[in-house]
């Protein structure tokens, strides 16, 4: 037989007669035959893989988004590779390069904590892969996002804290390079602003946002200002450090130190007590960029303007912030 005729027999081609395809297939069971899926890839252009890099799926967070990519692309009949960056920089850019590399149809990225330079995803926009970023994005009109308002989640969260009567409030923070952690910092800022409270450097530690970041970070800002009576994290991981180091201090949660994180992570309903936290819309921001990835992938990538989606956060009130017989806002001193 015909390569041509072989090739179709095997994907059921309605030419071939039911006799043809039944010799064929007979042969390839006995000889154990395998697609070469990349060698279809490059034959058609098209390898009905998505890439997507990730810094981490330690947490529940990046976890949560990629099962939404993962939902979305498999109903479109895509399959999906994923590469973890490990918060490294040199790691993301070999991810982005071994996934040019294996022919992806498209690429969805969330920026590593030490990623400054951006100038290796040149590549991927002089090749036309469509390219959408999430969660982690940069800063640029020009390119195609799926974000959170970090800065509104930042903002109700301490806002939260100020109405249960908490008036030196902490912040530990991330990288001021990074979009998220800048706009909940900002979102932290403001809050006070609106009640009249300045904003006190002492209360502020930066970080990478660790375990240990958030007990090293606690320890220095309770040594600074030992009147703080609440902490608003920029995630929760930190804030489980920050909150070992509360209870070694033997201060009581809420009623000495009230708490409220950002990420909404699994162990926030397992600890003692359950932290408040900002939910930041997992497997939605998931479902949302592989969406417009698959769009920019149908239509062209020079056919699709730039979108950026932009998602709201939900504050979840736990019972590490929630105070009794506290004053209302309208009964607090400005």
């Amino acid at each position: 037989m015909s390569v041509s005729t072989v090739s179709r027999a095997l994907s059921d081609h309605s030419r071939i007669s039911d006799a043809t395809k039944k010799r064929v297939w007979e042969l390839a069971r006995a000889l154990n035959y395998q697609p070469n899926q990349l060698a279809a890839a490059l034959r058609k252009g098209r390898s009905n893989t998505l890439g997507v890099v990730v810094p981490h799926i330690d947490g529940q967070f990046f976890a949560l988004v990629v099962k939404g990519i993962e939902t979305i692309a498999n109903q479109a009949g895509f399959n999906v590779m994923i590469c973890q960056s490990n918060e490294d920089a040199a790691q993301e850019q070999k991810n982005v390069e071994t996934l040019v590399n294996a022919q992806v149809d498209g690429i969805l990225l969330s920026l590593s904590l030490s990623t400054h330079d951006y100038r290796y995803l040149e590549d991927v926009r002089r090749r036309d892969i469509p390219l959408v970023f999430f969660d982690r994005a940069l800063e640029s009109t020009d390119v195609s996002a799926v974000v959170l308002d970090d800065y509104l989640g930042g903002y109700e969260a301490v806002c939260h804290l100020i109405e249960q009567g908490c008036r030196h409030i902490a912040h530990l923070g991330g990288p001021q390079h990074l979009n998220i952690c800048r706009n909940r910092y900002q979102g932290y800022a403001d809050a006070l602003r609106h009640y009249n409270i300045p904003v006190d450097d002492n209360l502020v530690h930066f970080s990478d946002l660790s375990m240990q970041d958030g007990r090293q970070g606690m320890e220095l800002l309770l040594s600074q200002a030992p009147q703080v009576d609440a902490v608003f994290s920029c995630n929760d991981l930190a804030l489980v450090g920050a909150m070992q180091i509360v209870k070694r201090r033997g201060l009581r949660i809420p009623q000495d130190v009230a708490l409220a994180g950002f990420s909404n992570e699994l162990f926030d309903s397992l600890t003692e007590p359950m932290l408040t936290s900002v939910d930041q819309r997992c497997e939605e921001m998931g479902r949302t960029a592989v969406q417009l990835l698959l769009e920019m992938i149908h239509e062209g990538v020079s056919k699709v303007a730039p979108r950026q989606v932009v998602l709201q956060p939900k504050l979840l009130i736990r019972e590490s912030s929630q105070r009794s017989g506290v004053l209302l806002p309208n009964q607090m001193a400005s």
